[in-house]
């Protein structure tokens, strides 16, 4: 048996792979006794995974049963349950993170460059990725540790390949930015010259994102529809909120060459609030709304969870709707508005007729083959968020979208986009307001911000030279975006 914890829970036996339950709690549970290896009691097991059914233990029963059906063969017990406690049987069973964790601290010169590339793709994957939010907040809390236990043993890899003497020199280069976008704390120095040699990397900003990344704190707040949000908060100072948008993960955005440096640095002197919108990140997948109205009421819970009076709102492409609309329902809570590649009409109120079949057709081809190994589906909309980034940057883009929510979901994202309207909204807007928008940007045109920026009363419009919707930390841009709204804070703070 050969179970993947590495992505989404995975079991083989033999060389057939096994259908697991449909439930996400019995698939977190079967995880749970899985990774962990050991007895539990029964009633932890009922408050851990099922606190809202009014018989917890029948729960229990059934997904046990769901699960032996699983991993139970005719020659071995894998689920072995008495009155009081549950444990998986995990002999001569192959766990790959358990299984590359053991290798990488008893055997540290054993592994070959192959099996170290082979590791480092492995460990690319979000561990037990879409069970988040399965459980109460001790499965959370479990999960995340496991997921920081998987990144630790992630820049193991990252070093050994940096460093290792078969290394190719184009490789030397991929592996060491890699290290330094995961840690920002090791230098170059500590990074040993492989026997070919090869350039230098540029040392990153100072930013200290993994600092960051250990130092969030993240919760989880429960909707009235039941949908859980996950939010994390970073940093000392004022409060500054960023309102949800598509392709975020509060996770991994610490690592992204998107986000990451915008992220470090507005925490520098402030206390950054993010979350994930609902279908995304470590938000809940699996939701009934997914809609515009419901965006905004994500928005007032994780406000209303962390007890915040009074703040700047931060809103990118469609989170600068979500902005919007908070700010005309609360003007006593919004400080300043900060906007950026902001749309106030969705492409269904304004779009051609050529337009709409084309939207159409990439709405179809994202439901067919965005959770493919295949970026090519995926790379409809990296190509135009971010056409001047370098080849490894789009690559990376490509499979953070992929991590960030399925295939079922981006389709729906795209249909509530188009519906956006908060048009009738711009002239009821109160707070002081700065709308920043790329003058070549090739997904939503710059005419959308100038419209936004119009529509705002005095509201200040900031042109930024740049192609990309989503701008990157090297380019000129990305200075005059990140002054400009030091600026503004310190204007409103005053």
């Amino acid at each position: 048996m050969k179970i993947s914890v590495l992505g989404e829970l995975r079991i083989r036996v033999g060389e057939e792979e096994v259908a697991l339950p449909a439930s996400r709690k019995a698939r977190a549970l079967l995880a749970f006794l899985v990774a962990t290896g050991r007895p539990h009691r029964r009633e932890r097991l009922c408050e851990m995974f099922w606190d809202q059914p009014d018989d917890p233990k029948a729960a229990l029963r059934w997904a046990l049963t769901k699960l032996r059906k699983v991993v139970d063969t005719a020659d071995r017990t894998r689920i072995v349950a008495d009155r009081e406690r549950v444990r998986f049987d995990g002999e001569g069973a192959e766990v790959d993170l358990r299984d590359l964790h053991r290798r990488l601290r008893t055997d540290p010169g054993g592994m070959s460059l192959a099996d170290l590339e082979a590791a480092a793709e492995a460990l690319s994957g979000i561990v037990l990725d879409g069970l988040q939010g399965a459980g109460d907040a001790a499965f959370d809390s479990w999960l995340m540790a496991e997921r920081q236990d998987a990144e630790a043993d992630r820049l193991e890899v990252l070093r050994r390949l940096a460093s290792h003497p078969e290394t190719s020199r184009s490789a030397v280069r991929k592996w060491r930015r890699l290290l330094h976008e995961a840690d920002p704390e090791a230098t170059i120095d500590e990074v040993a010259e492989p026997a070919q040699g090869g350039d230098s990397l540029p040392v990153l900003e100072p930013a200290d994102r993994r600092a960051h990344l250990r130092a969030q704190r993240i919760g989880f707040c429960r909707m009235s529809d039941g949908t859980k949000i996950a939010f994390a908060t970073v940093g000392q100072g004022p409060p500054l909120v960023k309102a949800a948008n598509w392709l975020t993960h509060i996770e991994h955005d610490w690592h992204s060459p998107v986000w990451g440096a915008c992220f470090a640095d507005l925490a520098r002197s402030r206390t950054l609030v993010r979350y994930d919108e609902r279908g995304c990140g470590l938000s809940d997948w699996n939701v009934g709304r997914l809609d515009f109205d419901s965006f905004v009421d994500d928005l007032e819970a994780v406000v209303e969870t962390l007890g915040l009076q009074r703040f700047p709102l931060l809103g990118i492409s469609q989170g600068a709707a979500v902005c919007i609309e908070y700010a005309v329902r609360h003007p006593e809570r919004v400080s300043g508005l900060i906007l950026i590649g902001a749309y106030a009409s969705g492409w269904r109120h304004h779009a051609s007729p050529e337009e709409m079949a084309r939207r159409e057709a990439v709405r179809q081809l994202t439901e067919v083959g965005w959770g493919t190994d295949n970026p090519a589906y995926r790379h409809i909309f990296s190509q135009t968020f971010m056409p001047r980034a370098a080849p490894d940057e789009l690559d990376w883009f490509d499979e953070f979208q992929r991590l960030t929510t399925s295939a079922a979901n981006a389709a729906r994202f795209q249909d509530a986009f188009g519906d956006i309207d908060v048009r009738h909204r711009l002239a009821q807007v109160r707070a002081r307001t700065i709308v920043l928008h790329a003058t070549q940007d090739q997904r939503i045109p710059v005419d959308q911000g100038r419209l936004v920026a119009a529509g705002i009363p005095q509201a200040r419009f900031v042109p930024l030279d740049s192609q990309n919707h989503v701008l990157v930390d090297y380019e000129p841009a990305w200075g005059v975006c990140m002054s400009s709204i030091r600026a503004f804070l310190r204007e409103i703070d005053a």
